[in-house]
């Protein structure tokens, strides 16, 4: 019945767009092309919506204005339908709630007129803005920079003010958003602020950086100070009351020492020098501490006339690279043009680290080779005696300035949390760590280090050290019970346990993971690892692949640079038979970490998508590699040895028969397609038949 249903709407929808068209080419308005604007939104404050000629578009139904807002805050990403009806109806059966989107889209439709053509492309599982066609206020102030900081004006109010109370799970979601995009906002303020000097100047940016975020101490400490600095000290001190009034009411917290030490100096007459670029506190986001800085890179290579426009190419770079290192939560970055103009006087790395507190820096080259640009950019540990941890060369042609930032941003980003990562698991994997009692760990740790040191522990998949990554997790979540990455890193611990056969009670192990997932999402939702991992837990351990999806893009909407992201959304659109939409996945998941220590957990997914395809000799080639490496991993032995049996190698099956059975002793067909996450009968029939052809028993002992 639900398809028929979707069918038919399907078939309504368009006609009606087919129609209108029509309409369009009678009156002489053919269909606009991308770039042509003829709708506006402005989302901060309440919804506003317009068409070119100022005509209202804005829909009278809040669920239709959350609608058209859902889409325009996902552009250009298309939306799925059935995260939107999950969203809005939360509380009705999925049949119900689809039926009222399906409404939704009608009144949309309607209320846009001929807009509705022109500026909405829908698909039958998907919605989209077309490209170009929609102003939208909160795009502008997502591309706003410390350079170019002006549509922070265009702030006035809070993000779909509104659109509250619709539904629970649209609350979250409008959590999540104004988190997102204040976040955004404020790292740009934030930075802005960092490069003033002079009193003026730093009244202007706290200011600004106060309408975005009331509670910012750091930013009223500023303008206290510059008020102060100007001879101000009634300004000063009235100033500081409104700091003390916005914390309370909002935080119902006083200043903070140093803010009111500060006051206490200004009423002495002894008011200290300005703060020095670079110093003003950044809002805590990171529970790492460690620091990281972008360098804009230095250009070789270049004759006179081009040589300014490869400086400009690469002082973007270097805020390109920033900006997509940023949905990285963990990571605590400094401005990339606070570093700049340090930069133009030296590049000494020491002198570096004491201005910015910097733990690690990026810095690079770029030079024209021919028709090409190569840009080498490398990672420097400053607390290890400036040791070079990774060093990548990138080509691109020169006559696309745009794609080389894009294309190496997204790249060096993905890169670079991998490479931060093992570097901080190696740093952090010192044996000062005992067990006593129940499982309890002693340890005076951060959550931070005692969750990176489990992570390494649980990676190497050797029972013992892995069994005592538990404990560790269960430190992290208590020291800090805020912190998403502990309670995701948990949820994996407990699916792996599970996968391994190392869980004593299954069904226990499983409910744990399952709720360490999705504790992990309720606890920072704009963390694109947590619903990645989510989505992996919800498709792996309960077999709903398709809620699993709806997790996948809301990771990979939040951070589109996450390898694991990409990794993990292939995988589980293998599992419910979407093999091309599986293969495009785990190729980007490839490109943007060919070289991934931790790939043995992920290239499973590319042996089972061969497997499936019937490139059997390339599933065994895959599958072996991952044995090389991880012969403890227990899942990719049936594929393994399926695949030897499709190939009719019986000799090399049989010796992976006996492998196998120390690691899953009684195992038979039966019990493999138990576990199999795979929802296609024909893929689990191909499996079995591999299985059967490698002389595997149907029943275990």
């Amino acid at each position: 019945m639900e398809m028929l249903a979707v069918s038919e709407e399907a078939c309504h929808i368009l006609t009606m767009l087919i129609s209108r068209e029509a309409e369009l080419a009678a009156l002489g308005r053919p269909v606009p092309r991308a770039g042509e604007e003829r709708l506006r939104l402005r989302l901060f404050g309440p919804m506003e919506a317009s068409a070119a000629n100022g005509d209202s578009a804005l829909p009278n139904g809040r669920k239709t204005r959350a609608l058209l807002a859902m889409i325009a805050l996902a552009a250009p990403r298309p939306v799925s339908r059935a995260w939107i009806a999950e969203t809005l109806w939360s509380s009705r059966p999925e049949e119900q709630a689809r039926g009222s989107l399906r409404q939704e889209i009608h009144r949309l439709l309607d209320c846009l007129g001929p807009l509705g053509t022109e500026v909405l492309a829908i698909r039958r599982e998907q919605i989209a803005l077309r490209p170009g066609t929609t102003w939208i206020d909160v795009a502008e102030v997502l591309r706003a920079t410390p350079a170019a900081p002006e549509a922070l004006r265009l702030i006035g109010g809070e993000l779909l003010a509104d659109l509250n109370n619709l539904d629970p799970a649209a609350d979250l979601w409008l959590a999540g958003e104004r988190n997102r995009i204040r976040g955004h906002a404020r790292a740009v303020a934030e930075a802005l602020l960092e490069e003033q000097t002079s009193p003026d100047g730093m009244i202007a940016a706290a200011q600004q950086l106060l309408a975005i975020d009331q509670t910012h101490e750091g930013a009223w400490r500023a303008l206290i100070h510059a008020h102060a600095a100007r001879g101000e000290r009634g300004l000063a001190i009235e100033a500081f009351g409104r700091c003390r009034a916005a914390l309370a009411q909002t935080l119902d917290a006083l200043p903070s020492d140093e803010t009111r030490e500060l006051l206490a100096e200004i009423r002495a007459g002894s008011a200290p020098p300005l703060i020095r670029r670079g110093q003003t506190p950044p809002h805590p986001l990171v529970r790492s501490g460690r620091r990281l800085g972008v360098l804009p890179l230095q250009s070789f290579g270049h004759d006179a006339p081009s040589r300014a426009d490869s400086n400009q190419v690469a002082a973007v770079l270097a805020e390109e690279i920033t900006s997509a290192l940023i949905p990285f939560r963990w990571l605590d970055l400094v401005s990339p043009s606070a570093l700049a103009r340090f930069a133009t006087e030296t590049r000494d790395e020491a002198a570096l680290r004491r201005a910015f507190g910097l733990d690690f820096v990026v810095d690079g080259t770029i030079q024209r080779v021919g028709a090409m640009q190569r840009v080498t950019l490398r990672l420097i540990d400053l607390n290890v005696g400036n040791h070079i941890t990774w060093v990548q060369r990138f080509d691109h042609r020169a006559d696309d300035p745009l794609g080389l930032q894009d294309r190496i941003a997204a790249l060096a980003s993905a890169r670079i949390d991998v490479e931060l990562q093992q570097s901080e698991i190696r740093r952090v994997a010192h044996p000062t760590v005992s067990t006593a009692g129940a499982g309890r760990v002693e340890r005076d740790v951060s959550a931070y280090e005692a969750a990176l040191r489990a992570l390494g522990l649980m990676l190497r998949l050797d029972r013992a050290q892995f069994l005592a990554a538990g404990p560790l997790l269960d430190l992290a979540c208590e020291i800090d019970p805020n912190y998403a990455t502990p309670r995701a890193t948990l949820a994996c611990w407990n699916a792996l346990l599970l996968s391994q056969g190392w869980a004593s009670s299954p069904a226990e192990t499983r409910a744990r993971a399952v709720a360490a997932a999705q504790q992990a999402i309720m606890v920072d939702p704009q963390d694109a690892r947590s619903f990645a991992i989510a989505g992996y837990i919800t498709s792996a351990l309960e077999r709903g692949h398709d809620e699993a999806m709806v997790l996948h893009e809301r990771a990979l909407a939040l951070n589109p640079n996450l390898a694991l992201a990409w990794a993990l959304a292939g995988t589980t659109a293998l599992y419910r038979g979407d093999l091309a939409d599986a293969e495009q996945k785990l190729a980007r998941y490839k490109e943007l970490v060919p070289l991934d220590p931790q790939a043995f957990l992920f290239d499973g997914g590319q042996a089972l998508l061969c497997y499936l395809r019937g490139d059997f000799a390339a599933a065994v080639a895959i599958a072996r590699n991952i044995s090389d490496i991880r012969p403890t991993l227990r899942t990719i032995y049936p594929l393994h040895i399926a695949a030897l049996g499709q190939l009719g190698r019986l000799g090399e099956a049989a010796t992976l028969r006996q492998r196998y059975a120390h690691l899953n002793p009684g195992y038979g067909i039966s019990s493999i397609l138990g576990q199999s996450p795979l929802s296609r009968e024909t893929d689990r029939n191909l499996l079995a038949e591999g299985l059967r052809r490698a002389g595997v028993a149907e029943i275990g002992l």
